[in-house]
């Protein structure tokens, strides 16, 4: 299985494509879309949306992992965040791609063992456990820790995160 993963965010959006077993997946690409200040919102949106879209073609996931939506106690961030995944959601959503979800802890805990683990924890363990040369930066480390999570999920064997299916 190979799937696409995606921590949300209206300025830097984390992506990554795994594959494989969920014991030793392969780690395809991972980035971040950074969007500058600078640029409308609008304009911010439909620019992670076409550049999911353009990673949805090129690598032709089977599946979409996301995270879920966190609590923030600002109702601007909420908005800003729910507009973001919903870009990401469209991208899956126009290439008939099945979309699952997980909360930030499920998938702290998939990697690290500790569903209150800091970034720089989820980092460390992503380079460890996916054999990385360098420590990939905090966006493109929570897309792959969600793509993990996805992969341990769908092992019939090994699961004990429950997804939530969204599309």
């Amino acid at each position: 299985m190979r799937v696409l993963s995606i921590d949300p965010a209206v300025r830097n959006t984390g992506y990554a494509l795994l594959e494989g077993d969920p014991r030793k997946p392969i780690v395809l690409a991972f980035d971040v879309i950074s969007i500058p200040k600078a640029i409308p919102q609008s304009a911010a949106l439909s620019a992670i949306r076409t550049h999911l879209v353009n990673v949805i073609q090129k690598f032709q996931p089977d599946e979409v992992a996301v995270e879920g939506i966190i609590y923030v106690q600002s109702h601007q961030t909420a908005i800003s965040m729910g507009a973001a995944r919903a870009a990401a959601l469209i991208a899956a959503a126009d290439h008939g791609l099945r979309v699952y979800e997980y909360s930030p802890k499920k998938v702290k805990m998939a990697v690290v063992g500790n569903g209150n683990a800091d970034k720089k924890q989820v980092a460390f363990m992503v380079r460890a456990l996916l054999g990385l040369a360098v420590t990939p930066p905090s966006d493109a480390a929570d897309a792959l820790a969600i793509g993990m999570a996805h992969l341990q999920a769908s092992d019939p064997l090994k699961s004990k995160l429950l997804e939530r299916r969204l599309v």
